[in-house]
């Protein structure tokens, strides 16, 4: 069977996305020449992990796509840079200044920060191009503004004032009362002031393409709906967007479902097609709540990539989409060790290998790497050695793997250093060691007999073979308490590496004394 016979098939998420478009298409050739792809960005706080798993997952899709048919395709990462300033960040400094500029464009607002942009907004931008540029996303920077500005929307927002009820009669039912007042979906550009005004529409001049509104010093003013004197609400702007563009695919997070629907019904109502797409779930903090760039409670791409790859990134954010995921530090190992997993069992599928996630990450071309010992192992050899460099780390692992250098083994100096950082940054603050108990006690005296009776140089199955009988000989049911117990009194944690394993890592004598301390300090 034919990749592209597996793939009609595959039940991977992308291949279900990339086969709504096939049919949207319905075997003609787009009038545009390509099937765009689009992925929003706000850029009222800085970008964060969220913002990254839009265009990693847009990308996943638009590959598989690429697989199914031969017509060309597109991504724009848009900005909705013309956005008004609603709130200050928390996260940002001068905050009493940008006080002064809420209402501005994102881009006439003052960068807050030590950087040669001219605009909060082009700041912004800046650090999301850098973040997908490290990724090796393939994409096009759209800015809102910039198109505004140019007249490249000024069709569209022709068609929107022409069709100024029908928007309306979209738009007001979703409002409060007391909203529907006071809505319009143009935002008219203060000709005095230079905010963006969130004020209704008094007067319509279809013929002129202007309309009148009230100035904020309470005089009347009328400007054109083009060329940048006017920025749309935010769904009519979407829906636009998707109608001047012509869209095909877009998806969203779960809390824009009724967003995504207005929207469809505003491009459908100025006569174009709604994109396709799907709903993701949120990001969730360490407390469950969501994500958000205004409150600075996510975690960016470098605090991400301090301790995991940008492997492991990737797969978190193809890992189950539609399910509400909590972002937070402590799911980084899991993810390294879950894409080395991927990584080493591609290579034997066959056909199956389109349904794993490594085909996804890596376009269809994952590399041949041999990640020889796990983040996890790494990661709890930095704490029994207390390590502050990773080259405290290579004196056992040069030693378990005869030959093995840095420069020899790249992969695993990237994750020894990652791995440092983990303990010293999240496991040391939170080591806590306790004594064991008398049968405990009995049970680490029995494991320490054992172990001087192997060669030092036992490979980790001998050494797992010896925990586990000394477990059963002293009674612990379940089993699994024995294993906690080595972890909290050796470790100072409650979860820990396969133990054989890491004994073979570690070393035979190494820990043995480390088994003597741990009872000699307990008394």
């Amino acid at each position: 069977m034919s990749l592209k016979e597996t793939a009609q098939n595959s039940k991977a998420w992308p291949f279900e996305e990339a086969r709504k478009l096939v049919k949207r298409l319905g075997g003609k050739d787009p009038e545009k020449g390509y099937v765009l792809f689009e992925t929003g960005y706000g850029p009222s706080g800085l970008p964060h992990i969220g913002t990254f798993g839009e265009v990693a997952r847009t990308s996943m899709v638009r590959h598989a796509f690429s697989l199914l048919s031969d017509v060309p395709t597109r991504l724009f990462a848009f900005s909705d840079d013309m956005d008004g300033l609603r709130k200050v960040p928390d996260n940002v400094p001068g905050k009493e200044k940008m006080t002064a500029e809420l209402g501005l464009p994102l881009t006439k607002v003052s960068n807050p920060f030590d950087s040669e942009y001219a605009s909060f907004g082009e700041h912004n931008n800046a650090m999301l191009r850098k973040f997908l540029d490290r990724f090796g996303f393939e994409y096009e920077f759209v800015s809102s503004t910039e198109m505004y500005t140019d007249g490249k929307f000024d069709m569209a927002l022709m068609r929107v004032l022409e069709r100024f009820d029908a928007v309306m009669d979209i738009m007001l039912p979703s409002l409060r009362e007391e909203r529907r007042l006071t809505y319009s979906p143009f935002l008219p550009v203060s000709p005095k002031t230079g905010r963006v005004l969130l004020v209704p529409t008094l007067e319509r001049n279809v013929e002129a393409g202007t309309i009148v509104f009230e100035d904020e010093d309470g005089s009347k003013a009328e400007v054109p709906v083009t060329g940048g004197h006017c920025k749309l609400n935010w769904k009519p702007d979407w829906g636009m967007r998707w109608f001047a563009l012509g869209v095909d695919y877009e998806m969203a997070g779960k809390d824009l479902i009724d967003s995504v629907r207005l929207s469809g019904q505003i491009c459908r109502a100025l006569d174009g097609r709604a994109p396709e797409g799907f709903n993701y779930e949120l990001f969730l903090d360490e407390n469950g709540e969501k994500i958000s760039k205004s409150r600075g409670n996510g975690m960016t791409i470098d605090e991400w990539l301090r301790y995991g790859t940008e492997e492991s990134l990737t797969h978190f954010m193809y890992q189950k989409p539609r399910t509400a995921k909590r972002l937070f530090f402590d799911v980084i190992p899991r993810n390294v060790d879950e894409y080395a997993q991927h990584l080493a069992a591609f290579s034997g599928q066959d056909d199956k290998r389109i349904d794993n996630p490594v085909w996804h990450l890596h376009s269809g071309k994952p590399p041949v790497e041999d990640q020889k010992l796990t983040y996890g192992m790494l990661l709890n050899l930095a704490s029994v050695c207390n390590a502050e460099e990773k080259s405290v780390l290579w004196g056992f692992i040069s030693r378990y793997l005869p030959g093995s250098t840095p420069q020899t083994e790249p992969l695993l100096d990237r994750l020894s250093e990652l791995a440092v950082n983990y303990y010293q940054d999240f496991v040391k603050p939170a080591k806590e060691f306790r004594a064991p108990s008398d049968q405990e006690r009995k049970a680490i005296e029995g494991l320490i007999g054992r172990f001087e009776a192997l060669p030092a140089d036992s490979d980790g199955e001998a050494f797992q073979t010896e925990v586990y009988a000394v477990g059963k000989e002293h009674g612990f049911d379940p089993l699994r308490s024995w294993f906690q117990a080595l972890y909290e009194v050796l470790l100072g944690q409650s979860a820990g590496p396969r133990f054989g394993s890491f004994v073979a890592l570690y070393g035979r004598d190494e820990i043995l004394a480390l088994m003597r301390e741990k009872l000699a300090e307990a008394g």
